[in-house]
């Protein structure tokens, strides 16, 4: 599979949830929508295979906690968000090899401002399904280390899933001008934290390192992970880890809901491990992540 999925022909005749079903090109939010006056919104990424949907009531939880930390009110329930998924899915006959972007923003406003006091009409929930697949492609990515932090807690706390993703996009810029797949990001004081996009991951000498998610999401196929190599017998830190021990580990893999596992070749110049290949304890989480976890996936309904 190729890396940067191209648009997909049958995305474009698609029914797409705006507070409703309405058609793809008519799917808009109001220039007052806080999203568009602030990025006051939070966001979530499905995927859905073989009729089943992945982590869908841990994804849908994530949706909820983060507009609860941001102080949304009105918020939709656990089952409205999930009904307005399936009758998205469903209107569009989608049960395999698709990505929903899940959107809940603050919603309109009364006039153009900051205060949420001048949010009077409730939310926009929007769920956007389209086919894609998997991001990053089989070969292999590159990385560059940004010169963009990331966020601290002390500034915006990264467990809020929202979509000011600036900080994230500069990184991703750096990335492009560099001509790489993606950014990796450092936090505060040095530490890796996480790439523009994903979580990741190292193997040393037998033993899964990653990132504390202090600078980084605790994203929720990261945690899968942690579990399947917790469930497998393979040793697993969660500390602060350095650039340079990713770049004498023996493996590396970033871990996202929109590009799965992705092997990294590829640092800052430097080759990561003895090939290009993927790695056999990569190999290994990644078959199961592909098989065990969907057979546990949600059904569609």
């Amino acid at each position: 599979m190729a890396k940067f999925n191209q648009p997909d022909p049958r995305n474009s005749d698609t029914l797409i949830w705006v507070n409703g079903l309405v058609n793809r090109a008519d799917a808009k939010v109001s220039v007052l929508d806080s999203v568009v006056q602030g990025g006051d919104a939070v966001w979530e990424g499905l995927r859905i295979q073989n009729g089943r949907a992945l982590q869908l009531e841990d994804h849908v939880k994530r949706l909820l906690d983060s507009a609860h930390a941001l102080a949304f009110s009105d918020v939709p329930s656990s089952s409205e968000v999930k009904d307005a998924i399936f009758a998205t899915l469903k209107a569009n006959d989608m049960t395999d090899g698709v990505h929903c972007r899940i959107t809940l923003t603050r919603g309109m406003k009364s006039t153009s401002g900051m205060d949420p006091r001048l949010n009077v009409f409730g939310p926009t929930l929007i769920v956007l399904p389209e086919y894609k697949g998997m991001v990053y492609g089989d070969e292999g990515i590159r990385l560059v280390t940004s010169s963009i932090r990331r966020n601290s807690p002390s500034f915006l706390d990264s467990k809020i899933h929202h979509n000011n993703l600036l900080n994230n996009i500069l990184a991703k810029i750096e990335a492009n001008v560099a001509g790489v797949d993606d950014s990796l990001m450092l936090d505060i004081d040095g530490f890796i934290a996480e790439t523009n996009a994903t979580n990741v991951f190292a193997v040393r000498e037998g033993t899964l390192v990653t990132p504390t998610a202090a600078a980084c999401l605790p994203g929720l196929t990261r945690q899968l992970v942690l579990d399947l190599a917790r469930s497998t017998d393979i040793p697993v830190e969660e500390r602060r880890v350095s650039l340079s021990e990713f770049y004498t580990a023996d493996e590396v893999f970033t871990t996202g809901t929109m590009g799965g596992l992705a092997h990294v070749v590829e640092i800052d110049g430097r080759r990561i491990g003895a090939s290009m290949e993927m790695g056999p304890i990569t190999t290994t989480l990644q078959s199961i992540y592909q098989t065990q976890c969907w057979e546990k996936a949600s059904p569609l309904r």
